[in-house]
């Protein structure tokens, strides 16, 4: 019986035990008479011991999670964003995925391959007995699909509730949280923005302006999750962005599913949002600029013309083409014209010299004929984009475009061939060599060999690895250029140009640890905002340990207790029957 009773305690600990309940050893102390002679302990050593539970254990908080995240910038923020609350909590974030006790799968569904991988990955998790839990656009879409069955989902707007799904999953439980954020019946942009979060980058904060957009592409699946239009207020982004260069950031990249649609749900706009920005960018930081379509920055060229022409911005913008074909155009329904494209580009080639237009190209959508995909060629060669991102179609489920009439498979595939041989025929780069340029270094190349530093363009630039120039502004001599890279030396007696920030986090360090978060997880107020996860760990081990010594107690004592009850009831039932 005691036993049972102390089992059905167990569901909430904070119901059994409060700061203010007196403790069982102030209860066994207040009995004067008993001078009980007992050995000794180390009590940090046994408090260090009770406070590390074996991993195994379905106690939240204690095991090891691996996040895989997929897809775009925004994706990755959602990502860094949960990755900072898990490791807040106590959880440990591993980069081995092995070893974890979890895995995370934060998916993208822009293109089928993406999705294999997610599937795959998933598939894995299973054989290899891991506990999982899914994130991102493909279960937020389709979330009935049959391999999600019985699996733990946590929706692209519910990302700051990724405690409770961990929780609930690893304790055994299916949870499924795919609501909306809404204020007074008002779509919200998504989770808050100050959330605790852990940069892949120390260096780069991806902050999300907004969410949705205000486009129907026939090819489209993200709108399927991401939805319509939802943007942040103004205020919010900028606070943002200063705690951000609080913590170190150099370099900030704006995101979302159209960041030229910025603020039309609340009365704003792009450049509105971007000249407040730049009047809190420390001199040495700099300023990315997301994916804008071309209908929404039609009306704003002169202003968008002055901003990318600030120093602190970078000349640099992604805007898609997707085809020059305007009946190719109207097909995706893409609600843009060839021409509008090309004055797009051409206004800001001429007002922001140097600039770097980056664009997006689908080869093959139904219905492109051979004198539809001879314009995207056409267009390609006038303009020699110096980024090009060449996708083959294809056909997402749900959309519009899987029901219309496929061009051939090898026809697309050929396509996709033919203009990347005439993106791979120029180099954009060889008039620079012998320019000076400073650039901003910010992270290690894929080989190792370099470090990795962009101009005022958002060209790539490599450089070499001294280790004094991480986070700085460089001068150097460029002396080398590539298809997508340049390769500079620092100038002799140059200056090593330090932002006016603080130092920036350790890898894997949390930022923004406010006060709530950390008084609703119990960490001592002098942590600062940014703390080690193994520290949080730590702490919300410690914590935890505590419950489970002061829970055992407690039950002992609530048994001793009923034992006694039992024999007082026993004794006063003999005497009456007597």
């Amino acid at each position: 019986m005691p036993s049972a009773s102390c089992d059905m305690l167990l569901d909430d600990i904070e119901d059994i035990v409060s700061q203010e309940d007196s403790k069982p050893q102030d209860r066994h102390f207040a009995r004067r008479h008993v001078v009980p002679k007992v050995r000794r302990r180390n009590t940090q050593t046994y408090l260090q011991e009770e406070s590390s539970p074996p991993r195994d254990s379905t106690i939240p908080g204690i095991q090891k999670i691996w996040i895989r995240t997929w897809g775009c910038s925004h994706n990755n923020s959602d990502g860094e964003y949960m990755a900072g609350q898990l490791a807040a909590y106590g959880y440990t974030i591993t980069e081995n995925p092995s070893e974890a006790d979890l895995w995370l799968l934060n998916s993208c569904t822009v293109k089928n391959p993406a999705e294999d991988h997610f599937r795959n990955s998933i598939k894995k998790a299973q054989e290899e007995n891991k506990k999982v839990v899914l994130a991102g656009c493909v279960p937020q879409a389709q979330p009935r699909q049959d391999y999600l069955k019985g699996l733990s989902i946590i929706g692209v707007q519910q990302i700051d509730r990724v405690v409770e799904v961990v929780e609930e999953t690893i304790k055994g439980h299916s949870v499924r949280l795919l609501g909306q954020k809404k204020d007074n019946g008002k779509r919200l942009g998504g989770a808050r923005l100050d959330l605790p979060k852990i940069r892949k980058n120390p260096l780069i904060e991806i902050i999300s302006i907004n969410t949705g957009c205000l486009n129907a592409c026939a090819y489209c699946k993200t709108k399927h999750a991401r939805g319509n239009l939802a943007s942040y207020p103004i205020d919010e982004l900028v606070d943002r962005a200063k705690q951000s260069f609080q913590e170190g950031v150099c370099e900030i990249w704006l995101t979302s599913e159209d960041t030229g649609a910025y603020g039309r749900d609340i009365g704003t706009s792009l450049p509105t949002l971007l000249w407040k920005l730049v009047e809190v960018i420390p001199e040495g930081a700099m300023l990315r600029l997301g994916m804008t379509n071309p209908p929404y920055i039609l009306e704003h060229l002169e202003e968008m013309a002055k901003i990318l022409n600030h120093p602190r911005v970078y000349a640099f913008l992604h805007i898609p083409v997707q085809s020059a074909s305007d009946s190719v155009l109207m097909e995706m329904k893409r609600e843009y014209c060839m021409a509008d494209f090309k004055r797009v580009v051409d206004f800001l080639k001429k007002k922001v010299p140097g600039i770097t237009i980056a664009t997006d190209i689908i080869c093959g959508f139904p219905g492109e004929t051979d004198q539809d995909f001879q314009e995207t060629v056409k267009l390609v060669e006038e303009y020699k984009f110096p980024s090009l991102f060449i996708n083959q179609f294809y056909p997402r489920p749900g959309t519009p475009a899987a029901k219309m009439e496929q061009v051939p498979t090898q026809v697309k595939k050929q396509r996709t061939k033919d203009l990347s041989r005439v993106f791979h025929s120029y180099n954009p780069y060889d008039h620079k060599i012998g320019e000076k340029q400073k650039v901003l270094v910010t992270e290690e190349s894929f080989d190792s060999k370099f470090y990795v530093a962009h101009n005022q363009f958002y060209e790539q630039v490599l450089v070499p690895k001294n280790p004094s120039f991480m986070g700085k502004m460089v001068e150097v001599d460029i002396y080398e250029s590539g298809k997508h890279f340049m390769k500079g030396l620092p100038v002799l007696d140059a200056k090593v140009y330090t932002p006016s920030i603080s130092k920036p986090l350790a890898k894997g360090e949390v930022s923004g640890l406010t006060k709530e978060f950390r008084n609703r997880l119990g960490i001592h107020p002098n942590l600062t905002s940014h703390t080690p996860a193994a520290t949080l760990h730590n702490s919300a081990s410690s914590r935890m340990g505590l419950q489970l010594q002061r829970l055992h107690q407690d039950c002992v004592l609530r048994a001793a207790v009923g034992l006694a009850l039992v024999a007082l009831l026993f004794t006063i039932f003999t005497k009456v029957c007597n």
